[in-house]
């Protein structure tokens, strides 16, 4: 995916981010919501992945800093390392004894599942606990496996890129028309592969039964797809600023919605229907495209007309 593996040599060595480092302090913080369906919405809505719903990483750079703090004012130096690229956050929590590695390629907590974000404080003190590495906890399970849409978990914790649907809502470019399909509400990141994995649904039962682990109150995983396409370039990049955008092109999203618009099934829904003709008859070719595939998804063969597009949708960004 180009992230944290771009540069490997430096996102394998803590030395790198501080020169004296001796060792790692690893936290996660949880984000497991009770997800409701939307009832009675008359709209399509848009799904997006659970972490992306709130600042979940902001809440774990705020722990971690505090811990960072301790470390400083007993006169070590210390540097917070959350979502930022500069180490493979997966593998110092492994080797720090906190999970195994699912065959998703996810870190799962013992008994908690794998709805964690993931971060590490870069220290110069010498911490003397020598983790042990957690076992394997999948066993023969595949349903990971078995329940991505696309296949794209092509073997025990090998994901293709190219098929992930959570990278594909962020590439630039055309969405792979073999995948629209399969998209389905989604416009930012894929939970199919956390969702069918036993421990998270455990976690999720024993959440309704009261268990003192904390689930998320943040708003649900779930937008109205016609409200944000109406949205200027500037109200929606304010509105998805917590996501990655190649760029920061708004484009990005508006192709992910046509695409759930066209999925959606609401070819008799007046207002989905002219939101998406006006992008089919608009200037940007990219939107065009998605726009026009999505309405022979929707059953609609031609447009004779379209209202114009909302905002600076149809701006030339080349």
């Amino acid at each position: 995916m180009a992230f944290t593996y771009k540069n490997p040599a430096r996102s394998t060595d803590p030395s790198r981010i501080l020169r004296s480092a001796a060792s790692i302090v690893v936290g996660v913080h949880g984000y497991s919501q009770t997800v409701v369906a939307p009832d009675g919405v008359d709209r399509p809505t848009a799904r997006i992945a659970r972490y992306a719903t709130a600042d979940h990483y902001g809440r774990l750079a705020a722990g971690l800093e505090a811990m960072a703090g301790e470390l400083r004012s007993l006169g070590h130096r210390a540097v917070v390392m959350a979502d930022d690229n500069s180490l493979v956050d997966r593998e110092a929590a492994w080797r720090a004894g906190v999970g195994w590695y699912g065959k998703n390629s996810l870190l799962l907590l013992p008994g908690r599942g794998s709805w964690f974000v993931l971060g590490s404080v870069i220290t110069d003190a010498v911490i003397t606990h020598v983790p042990s590495p957690e076992p394997d906890g999948c066993g023969t399970c595949t349903r990971c496996l078995d329940g991505c849409p696309t296949g794209a978990i092509v073997a025990p914790g090998v994901v293709d890129a190219r098929r992930c649907l959570a990278w594909l809502l962020q590439a630039p470019g055309e969405f792979p028309p073999a995948y629209r399909t399969a998209l389905g509400d989604r416009i930012y990141g894929c939970d199919d592969c956390q969702e069918v994995c036993p421990p998270n649904r455990t976690v999720e039962l024993r959440s309704r039964r009261g268990d003192p682990w904390p689930v998320e109150a943040d708003p649900g995983p779930t937008i109205d797809a016609l409200e944000l396409l109406a949205l200027d370039d500037a109200a929606l990049l304010e509105r998805c600023s917590r996501w990655y955008l190649p760029d920061r092109d708004p484009a990005v999203v508006r192709r992910n919605l046509l695409i759930v618009l066209g999925n959606s099934g609401r070819g008799d829904h007046a207002d989905v229907v002219a939101a998406v003709s006006a992008y089919a008859l608009g200037p940007d070719p990219l939107l065009a495209e998605h726009a026009r595939w999505a309405l022979d998804r929707l059953g609609i063969s031609s447009v004779s007309a379209a209202a114009p597009v909302s905002g600076d949708a149809g701006v030339d960004r080349r």
